[in-house]
């Protein structure tokens, strides 16, 4: 961790909603005047499109999914964050995505990588957003690096059902691909991804309230009026639970160090929740 040089990363699985709390974590930044060094956990795959799509076609997919480790640079991640930590600086690149048009545009060819580059210069903070900000493993510890590590936890089958819908309407993969997917980086899925959530200083999970017993015949995402979110704390001496309670309307205390809000609420819960803690991280005063 660093007072001078802080750390917030998103963590989550694929289809968990970690892309939509970075747009969230965004304009947080923008309203409070901070040059954020945004980079994603998608650039730090160690292969690319047509290479995965060669793997697999091997029969080893099961070995090489991106939740797995090996499937990924995780020692220029742990480098990225210890040299942030220290320096302010760091090297990244970029994934290029089929809807990133400003990369495309610029020549590169969605399901690549950008070279290798230095961050931006002269930022006040580092966020992360993707599958492993919070590893701890016998041969690295990331989550060590990390001033404030949030977890967003969707229960499976929801993460599966909004998995499914992104993946073919947007990225256009056939449902059958999808679900081979899902069930070839299951066993990484338990080892890598999971246990992260044991180190986050908080978690959102996202609880549909309606029908998602088979996940693979659902036909749409259930909505935020579907849903509730489950946001535990780990240090809840932290958070001011009175105050919102009072001003998240439909708000409630499960446990201790637990809320639950409607769905439709996240943004202003997550608002609510991590706007203090950034600013304080801004004031250089540390927090659990």
């Amino acid at each position: 961790m660093s007072k001078r040089h802080p750390i917030i990363a998103v963590t989550g699985s694929s289809g968990a909603g970690t892309t939509t709390t970075g747009q969230i974590f965004s304009r947080m930044f923008a309203s409070e005047g901070l040059n954020a060094a945004m980079v994603s956990g998608d650039s730090f795959h160690r292969y690319n499109r047509e290479q995965m799509a060669r793997l697999a076609a091997k029969g080893q997919f099961g070995e090489r999914n991106h939740f797995a480790l090996a499937a990924n640079h995780i020692d220029k991640l742990e480098a990225l964050f210890y040299d942030y930590g220290h320096t302010g600086n760091g090297r990244y690149r970029q994934y290029v995505h089929d809807e990133d048009r400003r990369l495309v545009e610029a020549g590169h060819k969605p399901g690549t990588f950008t070279p290798w580059g230095p961050l931006p210069a002269d930022t006040d903070l580092l966020f992360y957003e993707g599958l492993h900000g919070g590893v701890v493993s016998e041969t690295c510890n990331i989550a060590q690096y990390v001033d404030l590590l949030i977890g967003v936890v969707p229960i499976v089958n929801l993460e599966w059902i909004q998995k499914i819908h992104r993946d073919t309407h947007k990225r256009g993969y056939s449902q059958e691909a999808v679900v081979e997917t899902i069930i070839n980086r299951m066993d990484d899925y338990v080892h890598d991804i999971v246990p992260q959530f044991s180190h986050t200083h908080i978690n959102f999970q996202r609880i549909p309230l309606v029908d998602t017993s088979n996940p693979f015949v659902v036909r749409e995402v259930p909505t935020e009026d579907e849903s509730m979110l489950v946001i535990r704390f780990r240090d809840q001496s932290e958070v001011d639970f009175p105050y919102l309670l009072q001003v998240i309307a439909g708000s409630s205390l499960s446990r201790h160090d637990t809320l639950v809000v409607p769905g439709t609420k996240m943004p202003l819960a997550m608002d609510l929740i991590v706007r203090p803690m950034v600013q304080r991280l801004m004031a250089r005063k540390p927090f659990a």
